[in-house]
């Protein structure tokens, strides 16, 4: 035991943070936890569950509050899974209860700060102001940070849905040399030019070569995380292809055609988009500011304005109305760009 104990004694492991706030649960033996080898290539490191300063002082203080009342949230442990944020449900939903309370102190003191400075001015309404400011302020945190995982998995979800068809190509060109399903999404794992399905491949990967899982099953554990619909559907039929004898060649060029097609049409459909909103951009940024214009312009010279100065409202219509409606028209081609 004494030379045991020295062979061990030179090691030093600087960092266990990830262990900060594991634990098991009661009734589990040692054993299940036993030590086991995985191989792993050269130089790789694992990445660990880390988190920021912040959301460790989140844990640390309401940790405790959240694991006594054992909060079990399904629907917010498949959003993190999906979304890749690398937090546990007990983590999460500590780190939204204290930036809530948070919240709520900052909410307040706007509150006080606010109907000091515009009680002056505004009366009653500027308490109506910091009523408000008070309450929404802890409510839209709350409701923001709740809803932070799923947005995060939507976005994860068409990310990957815009770079399926090319990844389905490539996953087509690999099937055609008869070359294996594991060993095709181990390649498609190494191809950071598929974005987020590469992720997904690197996740499926890890179950194979790390994790020691066969491949159909790591490809169920896939499609139960995947935030795309889409890629959730192609990897439940590999596996059905698979079991049930069929020819997977067939199935990756026919997803493959169904994608582009897909592709197209989607393509098709925001450049009619982009059509239309560069006809009302014309209309309505471009030509309805420069009638409004010169027609105050005539009125104010035939004295049609009741003697009132013009000049105001031309400000106005130039400096306010003309960059505003160009914002506006920037953030809906933003939007339509991100469909």
């Amino acid at each position: 035991m004494s030379k045991l104990k020295d062979a061990f004694s030179g090691f030093e492991f600087k960092d266990v943070s990830f262990l900060s706030s594991k634990r098991a649960k009661t009734g589990e033996e040692i054993e299940t936890y036993g030590p086991h080898v995985k191989r792993l290539p050269k130089s790789t490191v694992p990445e660990y569950l880390t988190l920021t300063p912040y959301q460790k002082f989140c844990w640390k203080v309401m940790g405790p509050f959240v694991e006594r009342r054992e909060v079990e949230d399904e629907e917010l442990e498949r959003n993190l899974l999906q979304a890749h944020m690398k937090m546990r449900v007990e983590e999460y939903i500590a780190y939204v209860w204290m930036s809530t309370i948070f919240a709520a102190i900052g909410g307040v003191l706007g509150a006080i700060v606010l109907g000091l400075i515009l009680s002056p001015i505004l009366g009653i309404l500027a308490y109506l102001i910091a009523s408000a400011t008070l309450v929404l302020t802890p409510v839209a945190t709350y409701l923001g940070l709740q809803f932070t995982p799923s947005s995060k998995a939507n976005r994860r979800g068409k990310k990957i849905d815009d770079k399926l068809a090319d990844a389905m190509s490539f996953i087509a060109s690999m099937a055609s040399a008869n070359i294996n399903i594991d060993m095709i999404f181990k390649e498609l794992a190494k191809q950071p030019l598929y974005g987020e399905v590469c992720e997904e491949a690197k996740w499926i990967t890890r179950d194979t070569e790390i994790l020691g899982m066969d491949i159909l099953n790591a490809l169920n554990r896939a499609s139960d995380r995947c935030p795309s619909d889409n890629f959730r559907e192609f990897l439940q039929g590999v596996v059905t292809t698979s079991t049930s004898g069929g020819q997977l060649k067939p199935y990756f060029k026919g997803k493959m055609e169904e994608y582009q097609d897909e592709r197209k049409l989607q393509v098709q459909q925001n450049m009619e988009t982009l059509g239309m909103l560069a006809e009302s951009f014309v209309t309505v940024v471009v030509a309805f500011p420069l009638f409004l214009v010169v027609i105050i312009a005539i009125m104010s010279l035939m004295g049609g304005m009741g003697g009132g100065n013009p000049i105001p409202f031309l400000y106005a219509v130039v400096g306010l109305m003309i960059p505003g409606s160009q914002v506006g028209f920037i953030f809906i081609i933003w939007l339509v760009n991100q469909d």
